[in-house]
């Protein structure tokens, strides 16, 4: 019965000709270790959260995605949207297989052990996290959308970043050799918008080159934001010199970067965007096409339970 079994999401890497291979060493392990589930392979990004629908709307209590922040997103926008026939949503879980795990690795998951994370998953061991909600406004919809995330909304340079990844992993075999052209790329484009927000009872209006509004790490900008406190942290970073913003990747990928004098950060339940400057924007990893105009991001305390190890 779907109650009484994990529903497997398997969302294959972009780009990556190695990744059926480590499916079937996925599917194989969970046969081994007796786990019973049923899986679905995804068409595409967009396919996921149809399919997280699917799953909730036939009553199973288990979730679990095989993939990265991005689908694991997709997932929980398909379970946040639709009742479960048991009135409770499914629990959420995890085996990393993109090229962003910044939420799995939270926790402590590691894409290169799939055995010891379905060993942790086992256990069954849940918290309950919380769920941010998005809320924005294009300039191609005259209705408001409302999207989830778990991990962070990233404005301005860290969602081009993200962007420019995606087009480039496919033509290289090193990841972080993607990052790392990506980032230079965007470098010498000088990338900067205007931001109006509200929040705590401040309003700021400041150029920056990108802001991140964090539940957990964030990709390594809101580095002290956990997903269980009800609350979310805010790091903007300022338009620097050039010297200063090869001192603040440096900063970024030694785990330090909230030191970078160019910062600056908040804590809040709510955030209100009146204008984002045309910058791009991303959630959990997950590029938005569409011309924003204005967001308005808050947390929902303990929303969803996450198996965890």
């Amino acid at each position: 019965m779907p109650s009484h079994s994990w529903a497997v999401i398997y969302c294959p890497k972009e780009g990556s000709t190695h990744t059926h291979k480590r499916w079937k060493k996925i599917r194989s392990y969970l046969n081994e270790v007796g786990v019973n589930f049923d899986y679905v392979q995804s068409e595409g990004p967009g396919s996921v959260e149809r399919l997280a629908a699917m799953m909730t709307k036939s009553g199973y209590s288990s979730i679990i995605v095989v993939g990265g922040d991005s689908a694991l997103n997709h997932a929980l926008c398909g379970i946040m949207n639709t009742t479960s026939p048991t009135g409770m949503r499914p629990t959420l879980g995890v085996i990393p297989n993109g090229f962003g795990n910044d939420f799995a690795k939270f926790w402590g998951f590691s894409s290169d052990d799939y055995k010891s994370t379905i060993n942790a998953l086992i256990r069954h061991n849940t918290r309950k996290v919380d769920v941010g909600i998005v809320q924005y406004h294009s300039k191609s919809n005259s209705n408001d959308k409302k999207l989830y995330f778990l991990n962070c909304v990233n404005l301005g340079i860290a969602s081009a970043i993200t962007n420019l990844k995606r087009r480039t992993s496919s033509l290289l075999v090193l990841k972080s050799l993607s990052y790392l052209i990506s980032t230079l790329l965007l470098i010498f484009q000088r990338m900067s918008s205007i931001f109006e927000f509200s929040l705590s009872g401040e309003n700021v209006k400041q150029r920056a080159m990108g802001i991140c509004i964090g539940s957990a790490h964030g990709y390594g900008q809101t580095s002290s934001a956990v997903p269980y406190n009800g609350m979310l942290d805010v790091t903007l970073v300022s338009k620097p010199a050039i010297f200063q913003i090869f001192h603040g990747l440096w900063l970024l990928y030694t785990n330090r970067f909230l030191t970078h004098k160019g910062i600056r950060v908040w804590r809040t339940k709510h955030i209100h965007f009146a204008s984002i400057g045309g910058s791009q924007v991303s959630i959990d990893g997950r590029v938005i096409h569409e011309k924003i105009q204005s967001i308005d991001i808050q947390i929902m305390p303990e929303e969803i339970d996450f198996l965890i190890p």
